[in-house]
């Protein structure tokens, strides 16, 4: 019997349920996704898509996707286009698609209004003398010298900007707060600078392009969003974003911080992820080994588990590290429930069957899913030659060893009991063919031969077996936490995070494999195919194991 206990509501969901009951927003809310277009999406994105659009949906609310494009020089089309893949593909519809370039004129305006206001002003120093000036955290800073430059001369001086006079780094304009404030980012932080970089939207209309800090609340205020939920990381910036709103005199939009995701064994920083791409030690965004969201999907996560995922870790206040086996057993859960399984021989040795006809060939109905009443069977070809794994075969097996070995028996899944009679070696001598006898009587479904057996093993006939290469995928890093590596984190990425078999067989069933629909090799774990394939070479990504065999080994 289920819970009928209702659930506890997240911080965020207490604020916006209060707010709601209050009358606040008769309106309803407005929460809105930003990312910035300067990278493709990894997990932890996923978890704010899902936050911002599962709160709205949750108070019959509408979600903007945003798209901070204020710095040219990272920014890219490409990325903007992925973002938007990856959000569809979790499942969510946006209500509007706007990017802070949208803004542009409308924040030159805000910055002239702080000007008029004496609460801005341009300044010449350069980048190592405003770093002084800022002073420590122990220390107050130090006014610039072109703090109190008249309004007219400030006004003029932005205009020049604007117009592209001036050259990149010679000026920037600054918000006049307090030198001496206790937040660092009070100590009159930059509002614009010049770049004299194309924009992917605005082209060279712009040579100044708005800071983060003075884009992101004028474009959720502009926007009418009732609740901007961002990472833990900006809550310092909060006292700035409400200085900035509140000098403006525009709508009050709050800000709220969650903790974001860590992920153990691997990184969460696009700049690292874009080095571990730009230095091929991946092969792109969405190699199976990235924590990207389009690297998740190529290795065969769905969008269910991941949000599964999303909704497990919830929401909380402070940092902390999820260990990667909890979205691996997300995924596990949902595969198990919707994969068909079927069979593929990985490290294939040669069984010969000396007692079935030569040239017979049984079309055998194997169920595709026993979690799965509805998923019905399939034909899979039965022959007398057959391969089967290396490792289910063992010369001098140990007592409780329920697989094949010499004289020892075992079920061939969906069809017969055999017998090991003998076999070949190599001169190595690794086993090079095996031959056994089958029970007719045995067949699975029919069997009337009084003979139990305890093992069951899976199998590909050769003259139908389908060639193909089989993608394995570790852990990204050896360390568990990388938060505190650094740039240093390039020296523990694990040297054995793909092992590729270049030939493995599998059953005729998969040359209808398609790239979005997994499978479960038997025994093996759950794989899907890659869109490298084709239909003259099968590959196929694992995505995960049936067991965690990491903690297994971490532990020896």
């Amino acid at each position: 019997m289920e819970d009928s206990k209702p659930k506890s509501l997240n911080f965020l969901e207490e604020i916006i349920q209060q707010n709601l009951a209050s009358g606040q927003y008769s309106q309803g809310i407005f929460t809105r996704f930003p990312p910035e277009p300067n990278g493709y999406l990894h997990i932890g994105h996923a978890k704010s898509i899902c936050l911002n659009f599962g709160l709205a949906l949750k108070f019959g609310g509408k979600t903007n996707l945003r798209f901070d494009d204020t710095n040219p020089i990272t920014e890219e089309t490409e990325y903007v286009e992925a973002i938007k893949k990856d959000v569809s593909w979790l499942g969510f519809t946006w209500e509007n698609e706007l990017y802070a370039s949208n803004y542009f004129e409308q924040l030159y305006q805000f910055a002239v209004d702080l000007i008029k206001k004496s609460l801005a002003y341009v300044d010449d120093s350069t980048a190592e003398q405003i770093a002084a000036q800022k002073g420590t955290p122990t220390s107050v800073g130090t006014e610039s010298p072109y703090r109190n430059r008249t309004v007219d001369e400030n006004l003029t001086l932005f205009k020049e900007m604007r117009d592209g006079i001036h050259a990149d780094g010679a000026k920037v304009l600054r918000a006049k707060i307090d030198m001496a404030h206790a937040n660092m980012h009070m100590r009159d932080p930059l509002m614009y600078r010049i770049r004299h970089v194309a924009h992917h939207r605005t082209g060279n209309n712009w040579c100044i392009y708005p800071m983060y800090d003075f884009a992101h609340g004028q474009s959720d205020s502009i926007e009418g969003i009732t609740h901007s939920i961002c990472t833990l990381e900006f809550d310092v910036h909060r006292p700035l974003y409400d200085w900035f709103i509140d000098k403006l005199s525009i709508f009050p939009t709050h800000q709220y911080e969650f903790a974001r995701l860590n992920l153990s064994h691997t990184v969460m920083s696009k700049r690292k992820l874009l080095q571990l791409v730009n230095e091929k030690i991946v092969n792109g965004w969405d190699d199976p080994r990235m924590p990207t969201i389009s690297g998740l999907r190529r290795r065969g996560y769905t969008a269910a588990s991941i949000r599964n995922f999303c909704e497990r870790i919830g929401v909380a206040k402070r940092d902390n590290l999820i260990d990667l086996s909890l979205l691996e057993f997300c995924i596990r859960e949902d595969l198990n429930k919707s994969a068909d399984r079927v069979m593929a021989v990985l490290d294939p040795v040669k069984l010969v069957i000396t007692n079935y006809p030569e040239d017979q060939v049984e079309e055998l109905a194997i169920e595709n899913n026993p979690e799965d009443p509805e998923s019905g069977s399939r034909s899979v070809p039965f022959s007398k030659d057959l391969y089967i794994e290396r490792d289910d075969f063992m010369l001098d097996p140990p007592k409780k060893f329920f697989r094949l070995g010499p004289d020892l028996m075992v079920r061939l899944k969906g069809a017969y009991i055999i017998k090991c009679e003998s076999f070949d070696l190599n001169e190595d001598g690794s086993v090079q063919t095996i031959y056994a006898t089958h029970f007719p009587n045995s067949k699975s479904g029919s069997d009337t031969s009084e003979i139990h057996v305890k093992g069951t093993i899976h199998w590909v006939s050769i003259p139908h077996a389908v060639e193909a290469e089989i993608r394995s995928f570790d852990r990204l890093l050896i360390v568990e936490d990388a938060s505190e590596l650094g740039d240093d984190f390039m020296k523990f990425i694990n040297p054995e995070s793909i092992q590729i078999i270049e030939k493995a067989f599998v059953e005729r069933s998969l040359r209808s494999a398609t790239v979005n629909k997994a499978v479960q090799f038997i025994r093996k774990g759950y794989y899907c195919l890659d869109p490298d394939a084709s239909p003259e070479k099968l590959v196929f990504n694992r995505t995960v194991t049936l067991k965690d065999t990491w903690a297994k080994e971490q532990n020896k």
